[in-house]
């Protein structure tokens, strides 16, 4: 089976085709192609994510990037050899979904091959079971459950139940800004540009001073398992109001600090209250070295039976890889005739709101 991938729930256009082999144990997955189409340059020129703007690039993008993933899985762009069709339908911004969706509807029609429409959360979760990627073979890892997600990006900071693939219950979110914009705001207050978390992760490895900056850790002693990273933003604000002359480096690296502070104490938390097996990140901010590092560290000596699930940099971002795996697994939950009965996509829409449990 080939399952062609449509990721476009933000401002980056991605398009992967992968191959799935069945085996006795577990299923061999061939990475075909995962290419994606960036919005970065043009998010650093305006300080951020429009989405109309982001929609009109996606339209653009879409058939390059579709092109460029065809050839490079070696698939005729005349006759694609392709089973399955998986695109993003929420959450995210709905203009940019409803770009990927209407693409997917199109690509359907032309190759009589079913949608199904995919969970962006959910993805950033299942991405973790593919086995060394982006290799060109790639096995299913055995990650046990129950597991703790936390997925961390630019608009979402969840902590997730996974009691299995398919059976999710969120455990606590963000009340406010999300890690991942708490960093961009934070960013734009300290003049350093767009996007904001990289920016910081950067500048904070250069400083070698003791910290002489200290900034609030909101909620992190709080029973439950909710976030809140707009008051961070503000006492980064006050800071700077009353210190002109503030150094960037140390306030970088406590700003970084404070947000893997609290979500380092949040997850363990219920990594320990729930007895996870395993604990997954994902998301954009997932790609941040300092936050795998501490994490890989507490875990260790906090709970050193539950295993660590990371996916490589480049996957923790946004990509249509990620999707690919998560429309097989919603393939393998609902049956492969339920799936063949979207080729009548009709019912797919967008959902920006849309909710893992």
């Amino acid at each position: 089976m080939k399952i062609l991938s449509i990721e476009t729930s933000c401002d980056d256009a991605g398009i992967a085709v992968l191959e799935i082999k069945e085996n006795k144990n577990s299923p061999e997955f061939r990475v075909l192609s995962n290419i994606i189409a960036s919005q970065i340059e043009i998010g650093k020129k305006y300080g951020g994510v429009y989405p109309m703007m982001a929609k009109r690039e996606h339209q653009k993008n879409l058939p390059i990037v579709l092109s460029k993933a065809l050839k490079k899985a070696k698939i005729s762009n005349q006759k694609p050899d392709i089973n399955l069709i998986a695109v993003t339908s929420g959450p995210g911004l709905e203009p940019c979904l409803w770009t990927g969706i209407n693409f997917a509807k199109e690509l359907s029609l032309k190759l009589n091959a079913p949608i199904v429409p995919v969970n962006h959360i959910e993805s950033h979760i299942l991405v973790n079971f593919l086995e060394n990627p982006p290799s060109y073979r790639a096995s299913a890892r055995q990650v046990k459950f129950p597991a703790i997600a936390l997925v961390v990006s630019g608009g979402h900071t969840q902590l997730i139940l996974v009691k299995k693939i398919g059976s999710y219950k969120i455990l606590g979110e963000t009340r406010d800004d999300a890690a991942g914009e708490c960093f961009d705001k934070c960013a734009k207050l300290l003049g350093l540009g767009y996007p904001g978390g990289p920016i910081i992760s950067k500048l904070a490895e250069k400083n070698r001073n003791p910290a002489s900056i200290r900034l609030p850790r909101p909620m992190m002693y709080t029973k439950d398992y909710d976030f809140s990273f707009s008051g961070l933003k503000t006492a980064v604000l006050y800071y700077l109001q009353k210190n002109k002359k503030a150094n960037k480096k140390e306030m970088a690296a406590e700003v970084q600090q404070a947000v893997i502070d609290v979500l380092i104490k949040k997850t363990i938390k219920a990594v320990k209250d729930f007895n996870a097996k395993s604990l997954i990140l994902g998301g954009g901010v997932s790609a941040n070295q300092e936050l795998r590092k501490q994490f890989k560290e507490k875990l260790e000596k906090e709970s050193p039976k539950t295993e660590f699930f990371v996916p490589k940099p480049d996957l923790s971002t946004d990509n249509g890889l990620m999707v690919a795996i998560a429309g097989y697994f919603n393939t393998l939950r609902h049956g492969s005739e339920q799936v063949k009965k979207t080729v009548g996509w009709k019912n797919i829409s967008a959902n920006g709101n849309l909710r893992i449990s």
